[in-house]
């Protein structure tokens, strides 16, 4: 019962926090009609800033963070230690096809959804939002946003997060593997 929306993520400038980015999405919003967000990864992070942007009924985040101290230890530090930006942001591409599915559990299924999504991000939008993410300085959500988690995650590890519902050997990437039952769990909030 519900039209879904996709959001566009457009190149993300340099310098431009994790809210002016979410300013820059929030266009894209209807903010005449009902809304609720849902939000995957970054796009969770960035539902969390939308929220205070668009006025949802609420939000719904999967394998993400909330709030900055959510993020594990390597994305935080580079706030203060920049490694991302010595390296050139095609190496930067490059390392994430090698490297993420070497941490991910779920590397092996969807091999193909995974390279796809890796190859349709320029190497320009994936420095920045390595930077974005880095930087991002939100310490507060509202309680209006549900946390769906694997324990599994390795991308965002769960001992760091507050999560609503957690998915039992579920990887970062539970919206893909794990569809069913993250559509159940979505249903039944929605309730």
């Amino acid at each position: 019962n519900y039209d879904t929306v996709y959001i566009h993520y457009p190149e993300i400038s340099k310098n431009i926090s994790m809210n002016d980015y979410a300013h820059v999405i929030a266009q894209q919003i209807d903010t005449t009609q009902r809304i609720i967000l849902v939000g995957v990864s970054l796009g969770g992070i960035i539902s969390t800033e939308l929220f205070d942007i668009v006025d949802p009924e609420l939000a719904v985040l999967i394998s993400s963070a909330k709030k900055r101290d959510e993020l594990p230890f390597r994305y935080r530090f580079q706030k203060y230690f920049p490694l991302y930006f010595i390296f050139p942001k095609g190496l930067i591409k490059m390392c994430s096809y090698v490297a993420q599915p070497l941490v991910e559990p779920d590397r092996r299924n969807n091999k193909e959804t995974f390279k796809a999504m890796l190859h349709d991000k320029s190497a320009a939008f994936m420095k920045q939002s390595v930077r974005l993410v880095a930087n991002w300085d939100r310490t507060a959500y509202s309680e209006n946003i549900y946390h769906i988690h694997g324990n599994n995650d390795k991308t965002i590890p769960v001992r760091n997060v507050k999560y609503d519902y957690l998915i039992e050997n579920g990887s970062h990437m539970i919206a893909l593997t794990r569809g069913d039952e993250i559509n159940t769990l979505i249903e039944n909030i929605l309730i």
